[in-house]
């Protein structure tokens, strides 16, 4: 790929001067932890910071919420581990206070406020999507393994409980449904990023239970994220159809799956769906690059998904994958500067506004993302979210 020079952009804010990427990168991270509450007031993080083309109010999707308290644990100060404690305890507080009481959490929460005044959860997304609900568990899991207290853990298990409980299923390779939408409707299609999220989460539980139930649901998820392989493309389709057995080859493949299935197994037989990507999704915008979400729009880099690809690259670290990672990590803390509303320390979710994720339905735009902004902050330090951090972290 072609490196070129950034594009002065407009900023929002003066840049942090002196602080290396890494360092402004958290005190984003910071900033917009305590833009509503401060202190120890139980709270979540809102997940973009509005611009004249977008907003998004201060809804805080629980997904990025745990991107967040992974890459605080991953930097490990005191205070970011205290910050980190504060985010779990708040999505512990918001399942707690479910009003279904099944071990569930939510899509999306408010964060202004996050509790009214009665202590209700503000709830923006009542829908509990399989891969959020997974993904909120691998964030208590960690967690539970640096703090040891026991509370994640029970918290955790009560999401894998619900997971299992209301969206195993046996159709076609098995796996898991796709959650519930607001509505509380089952999403009956399979996506393959949601089962690889699964296969993550069971196996931090069985890693720190032993208890065999779990490596048995992580096995069940994982068979069928196999089933979704491409020999011939060498890449994962993203799921099936609502059937439950018949591959969606429709939906553009999406860069996640191909970088945190080798993130969350290591398959070395399928390990070249990183090459995939690479190969297939790299987009230039600009002077800005890095990956795009998916096939359906190549026309300009998303931010996040760029720190996956990086992240992946340095878990394989075969060949010239660290130089490679080290490249794109390059282009993010680029946006870091330059990107359309770009403040130094934050990173936009995408270089141009209206990337498409997909089927045209939904878009990513110049935004600064809690997510992105966590993902570099994982990807620029080895990272790797899909497994428990070492001991002694």
């Amino acid at each position: 790929m072609i490196r070129r020079a950034a594009l002065a952009a407009f900023v929002l804010a003066p840049f942090a001067a002196q602080a290396g990427p890494l360092d402004n990168a958290y005190s984003f991270i910071d900033t917009m932890m305590d833009m509503h509450a401060q202190g120890t007031t139980l709270r979540l993080v809102q997940s973009f910071v509005p611009t004249p083309t977008f907003d998004d109010g201060d809804v805080s999707y629980t997904y990025d919420d745990d991107v967040l308290i992974i890459a605080l644990l991953k930097r490990g100060t005191d205070d970011d581990l205290a910050r980190a404690k504060l985010l779990g305890d708040s999505i512990v507080y918001a399942q707690t206070n479910d009003p279904l009481a099944d071990g569930r959490v939510r899509n999306a929460y408010h964060s202004d406020p996050f509790l009214k005044h009665d202590g209700a959860v503000n709830v923006a997304d009542g829908g509990s999507d399989t891969g959020n609900m997974a993904w909120t568990g691998m964030g208590l899991m960690q967690l539970y393994r640096v703090t040891r207290d026991e509370t994640y853990l029970t918290a955790a298990q009560q999401i894998a409980s619900s997971i299992q409980a209301n969206d195993f299923d046996t159709r076609g390779k098995g796996g898991y449904v796709g959650g519930f939408k607001a509505n509380q409707t089952k999403n009956l299609w399979k996506s393959t990023e949601h089962n690889i999220d699964c296969t993550a989460l069971f196996s931090m539980l069985f890693e720190a239970t032993h208890d065999p139930q779990w490596k048995a649901d992580a096995k069940h998820a994982l068979v069928f994220v196999k089933a979704m392989w491409s020999r011939k493309g060498g890449f994962y389709w993203v799921g099936t159809l609502t059937d439950g057995k018949t591959v969606n080859r429709d939906e553009p493949t999406p860069e996640d799956v191909q970088t945190w299935s080798y993130l969350a197994t290591g398959l070395v037989a399928h390990q070249g769906s990183i090459d995939w990507a690479l190969a297939n999704l790299s987009a230039t915008s600009g002077n800005f690059q890095g990956l795009s979400f998916s096939l359906a729009d190549r026309s300009g880099a998303w931010f996040e998904g760029t720190g996956h690809a990086a992240a992946a690259l340095e878990a394989r670290a075969t060949g010239d994958d660290l130089n490679e990672a080290q490249i794109l990590l390059n282009d993010i803390e680029t946006g870091q500067t330059s990107a359309p509303n770009a403040d130094g320390n934050g990173i936009d979710a995408a270089s141009k506004d209206g990337l498409l994720t997909g089927d045209g339905s939904d878009a990513y735009y110049a935004a600064l993302h809690t997510g992105a902004t966590g993902w570099y902050c994982i990807a620029k330090q080895n990272g790797n979210p899909f497994k428990l951090l070492p001991r002694g972290t």
